[in-house]
């Protein structure tokens, strides 16, 4: 037996024991998750139109952020990272919430279709808009996202979870290979879902770069998430002696990077389309800068940009856990607004906190909780049989 694997801790994937290496009170989220879904339920027979947007935006950041769990491990595999190898799991986990979202927009897209505007019998576009907005091809095209996704994701970590046993190196490379394939369809099918379930809310309106915005969001959000997961894990949970402030270093890198993205994109977009002032582009941000929408746009700005890019702009503060948790905590309160600002305006909706947001809020907190500490109760939190664990282990800046 190797030096590194005498050091490790006893693994244990089904035991009492390997339940009590994840510091989680799913009892009380499983709470928070049926007091959401009652919350949402009564709110259906007081405002079903804004219940409806709740619902597709509480399916949307589920999606996104089991989607992004799954481009952060296939983006180690085809770098060849070493660093992450000890964290991986945590990512890893994250994919339970994409089959949960999944769910929840398809109900959404098959039960309240009137919440795209290009539903409307009224609605005419010709050409290959016309052909693209069409309700069964819409349908279908989700389908076939969501079922690449799953199926992608499922190789990728079924090999990593395979590897444990095996301790095969050989699946490292396999998972490569897998991990690029995904990135590739991840790239294009990512782009589309974003056009198809957000930016066709407003049919009229368009951008060029309004995927590669909603990725900057999706992975922002999930580096937030996976942070608060290793912080937590290290210092209450089973990761605690092997996951260190070197590995919070680099999660905090990536935060400060891809909210610096975030904003680029977002500035991006909004001065060109000042620039350029065309009204059926324009009205994009003059419906979303009028009264109260203006005051969230700046506060959108300074949760997933203005804060994270003050705070962690220190090398001590990336390497510190509690810093970073509450930073990673602002960046998902702004990664929900986020997502907000570009569902509700569509609708004509005036921004308020009603049962629905409540609601919403809650039952996509208390699932993604719940389904994460499922996940990483199952398996062992790091990946022992990795050829890169060891590497991982002794990470140095």
């Amino acid at each position: 037996m190797s030096t590194i694997e005498t050091a490790l801790p006893p693994v244990t994937s089904h035991t009492s024991a390997g339940l009590e290496q994840v510091p989680i009170p799913a009892r009380l989220y499983r709470s928070i998750a049926v007091v959401g879904g009652l919350l949402l339920s009564g709110s259906f027979l007081l405002t079903p139109d804004r219940t409806w947007m709740d619902l597709l935006m509480a399916g949307l950041a589920l999606t996104t952020l089991g989607l992004g769990g799954i481009f952060f491990v296939a983006l180690q595999y085809v770098t060849g990272a070493h660093w992450s190898v000890v964290i991986r799991r945590t990512a890893e986990a994250l994919y339970s919430c994409l089959p949960i979202g999944a769910i929840l927009l398809g109900i959404v897209l098959i039960l309240r279709p009137s919440l795209y505007a290009w539903t409307n019998p009224e609605s005419h576009f010709e050409g290959f808009k016309g052909l693209w907005l069409s309700r069964g091809f819409f349908i279908l095209r989700a389908a076939i996202y969501i079922a690449i996704w799953i199926s992608l994701g499922r190789k990728i970590i079924g090999l990593s979870r395979q590897q444990d046993t095996t301790r095969d190196p050989g699946l490292t490379r396999l998972a490569a290979k897998w991990s690029g394939l995904f990135i590739v369809a991840f790239a294009l099918t990512f782009w589309l879902a974003s056009v198809d379930w957000l930016m066709s809310l407003e049919p009229h309106w368009f951008s060029t770069i309004f995927g590669v915005y909603n990725f900057a969001g999706m992975f922002t959000a999930t580096l937030a998430v996976i942070s608060l997961l290793v912080v937590r894990l290290m210092t209450r949970g089973g990761l605690k002696g092997l996951a260190t402030a070197e590995h919070l270093h680099d999660l905090g890198k990536l935060l400060f990077a891809f909210s610096v993205f975030w904003m680029y994109i977002w500035f991006s977009q909004y001065m060109l389309i000042w620039y350029a002032n065309i009204p059926e582009e324009a009205v994009y941000y003059t419906r979303r800068m009028a009264g109260a929408w203006g005051s969230l746009m700046l506060l959108n700005v300074f949760l997933n940009w203005g804060l994270p890019f003050l705070a962690l702009m220190s090398a001590t503060t990336k390497r510190s856990g509690p810093i970073l948790t509450k930073v990673a905590t602002a960046v998902l309160a702004g990664r929900a607004l986020d997502i907000y600002l570009m569902a509700a305006p569509s609708a004509g909706l005036e921004p308020r906190i009603g049962l629905a947001e409540v609601g919403a809020l809650l039952l996509t907190v208390g699932l993604a909780v719940v389904a994460i500490k499922r996940e990483l109760s199952r398996f062992p939190l790091f990946p022992t049989g990795d050829p890169g664990l060891t590497a991982s282990l002794h990470h140095h800046q």
